[in-house]
């Protein structure tokens, strides 16, 4: 028993060292980025290492905040994302809906294309999209900008939705019709309340994927700037060679910051949604 017992305790502890030495590498990263936001440029390379600044200060905010135009890339991110999860919200369960529900050799081609479109990088496509941008003059355009987003997060939300819909009886919709109700309404006030998880689940991940989507705005984009692309527009201050390390790691931790909240608040539903909806094919 003694030595049933000590198996366990190792194990266990052996656990949990695992735990904390992941939970550090995953951290302190994030903590390295906060404790430099808001510390002064001056003490940025002080020795010997300080993990918190002599003088805390929030500077660095105040100076992207004016100087950075940091409440109109704020805006700017905003509107693309708010538009983009929306349409492709709208756009996804409606394929999904088709894709789960009718079967026909050409809905399995059009689901194994878009599904195949996950694998093709972004650089591949990116100057014949760009020639195509220009000549619709959809270039640097909010709307250019939303239709990209919106086509690169519809594969992921398509497999969810279609998983998660495989998931729900096909005799839920056909009793809701047989007792009057019509396609839409069936649509509307049965399938779509128990979709309500995985809605939920695929737009907290489409607004961390948007928010994390740097080539896309940087390529097709010139005058709007978002938040992921304004920290390669930082001003330069005094030396204009030099890296505002300062500024940069500001506006790293913007970045990040509803990232994190997202996921601390969410991490439950995340993780239960894409288990449910990607366990079936």
């Amino acid at each position: 028993m003694s030595s049933k017992k000590g198996k366990r305790l190792l194990l266990h502890c052996f656990r949990w060292s695992l735990v904390a030495i992941v939970a550090f590498i995953i951290i302190f990263p994030l903590w390295w980025i906060f404790a430099s936001s808001i510390t002064p440029a001056g003490e940025l390379f002080s020795k010997p290492i300080k993990y918190w600044p002599d003088h805390p200060t929030l500077e660095n905010y105040r100076y992207l905040i004016e100087h950075a135009d940091l409440l109109r890339k704020t805006r700017d991110t905003l509107i693309i994302i708010g538009f983009s999860i929306f349409i492709g919200m709208i756009v996804s369960v409606a394929a999904a809906f088709s894709f789960s529900r009718f079967k026909s050799k050409g809905l399995t081609l059009a689901v194994t294309f878009i599904l195949a479109s996950m694998l093709i990088p972004d650089v591949v496509t990116a100057r014949p999209l760009y020639d195509f941008l220009r000549e619709v003059h959809l270039y640097d355009t909010y709307t250019g900008l939303i239709i990209l987003y919106v086509s690169s997060i519809l594969p992921f939300s398509i497999l969810i939705l279609r998983n998660f819909l495989a998931n729900i009886p096909v005799s839920i919709e056909e009793a809701a019709m047989i007792d009057g109700c019509g396609f839409f309404q069936t649509l509307f006030y049965v399938t779509l309340p128990l979709l309500r998880p995985a809605i939920a689940t695929i737009c907290i991940v489409n607004f961390i994927l948007c928010l994390n989507n740097f080539f896309t705005p940087l390529f097709y984009s010139s005058d709007i700037s978002v938040l992921s692309t304004a920290i390669t527009q930082l001003p330069l201050r005094d030396n204009m060679y030099a890296v505002p390390w300062d500024l940069v790691s500001a506006m790293g931790f913007i970045i990040i910051l509803p990232i994190i909240i997202f996921v601390a608040v969410f991490q439950k539903q995340i993780m239960e949604g894409i288990m449910s909806g990607g366990v079936k094919g």
